[in-house]
């Protein structure tokens, strides 16, 4: 089903028309929701320190996580105290809970903890995120939302779309029909779009993911990844979109068995367990989820989000722009 859907979605899969009202129904839902939150007819609520929203239209990854890791990174080179709230996919908190780098991703999900490891902001996770938010505010200067922005129960001051440059909007079409989960036009009324990979369309900042290194989950030891070149690795994605990875992987020369998995997999051994001697390489994403693992053949790509100069200080102004100075 979800390959089909990814060729109706994306490519040229035929056979979705009858999706078509149900798509239609989707999208008074939508609009009668975020009508509902203008009105005040459903409260929203601002937690008292700048709030940054990043997030997508589209079902999956587009690069959300590696922009908050820079965005993160960035603010607090600039001396800021930042918090990062999110939904916690994956994981069963109904929280509020704190996140570290040592959490359960079964209990706070998996991308929370990568947040954690690769970042020193506080990282809360609630499915309820004003509630996460409200966590943070006595200790921050800024929060970062990520995946947040159809959660309009919390109030923000800037909302930074990301979308996947290569596959854009796909369709165009709303859920199930297509991959929005908001119409397109939703992305004009962001303070930011931002196009991961392929070519930026005008207005937008263009953002590139960078594979920096592959890790040994035993050990720690790190590697350049071409040092896989023409070798033959098992390749584990649970991600939004696990080509991304083989293609990346690819691109470096390396040969992948591709293993893609849902987003949000809940990994056990066997889904790194392939009864030869070829190395394992898989998201980094993943890898939080197999630290307990016999780990001997298994290892991470590790990969940070980029900018060209100006784009980057343009992006980083309109968010320092909402941060009042202490």
């Amino acid at each position: 089903m979800r390959a089909w859907l990814e060729r109706v979605w994306y490519g040229d899969g035929a056979g979705g028309a009858w999706l078509l009202p149900l798509a239609a129904l989707f999208g008074v839902v939508v609009r009668l929701r975020r009508d509902a939150f203008r009105a005040g007819w459903l409260a929203s609520a601002h937690p008292g320190r700048p709030v940054v929203v990043i997030g997508n239209l589209t079902v999956g990854g587009s690069g959300k996580t590696p922009l908050t890791v820079w965005l993160a990174t960035a603010l607090a080179g600039r001396g800021l105290k930042v918090g990062i709230v999110s939904r916690g996919h994956g994981g069963r908190a109904i929280g509020p809970v704190a996140v570290t780098a040592a959490s359960e991703p079964a209990l706070v999900g998996d991308e929370p903890v990568l947040l954690a490891r690769r970042t020193t902001a506080r990282v809360v996770v609630a499915r309820d995120r004003l509630a996460a938010a409200r966590e943070l505010a006595a200790e921050v200067d800024v929060i970062l939302a990520d995946d947040g922005l159809q959660h309009y129960r919390l109030a923000r001051d800037l909302e930074i779309v990301v979308v996947d440059g290569r596959r854009r909007f796909g369709n165009g079409r709303l859920l199930p029909a297509g991959p929005l989960r908001e119409p397109v036009w939703r992305a004009r009324e962001a303070g930011a779009v931002v196009a991961n990979g392929g070519a930026a369309a005008a207005g937008e900042l263009a953002m590139t993911l960078a594979a920096d290194a592959v890790v040994a989950l035993a050990g720690g030891e790190r590697r350049p990844l071409g040092s896989f070149r023409g070798r033959q690795v098992h390749a584990v994605a649970g991600i939004g979109d696990p080509g991304r990875f083989f293609e990346t992987l690819e691109a470096a020369g390396v040969k992948p068995i591709p293993h893609p998995l849902p987003d949000h997999a809940r990994m056990t051994a066997a889904d790194v367990t392939f009864g030869d001697s070829l190395p394992v390489l898989m998201t980094e994403k993943d890898a939080v989820k197999c630290r307990s693992f016999p780990a001997g053949r298994l290892h991470y790509l590790e990969v940070s989000a980029g900018f060209g100069p100006r784009d980057a200080e343009d992006l980083l102004a309109r968010v320092l722009a909402c941060i009042p100075p202490s």
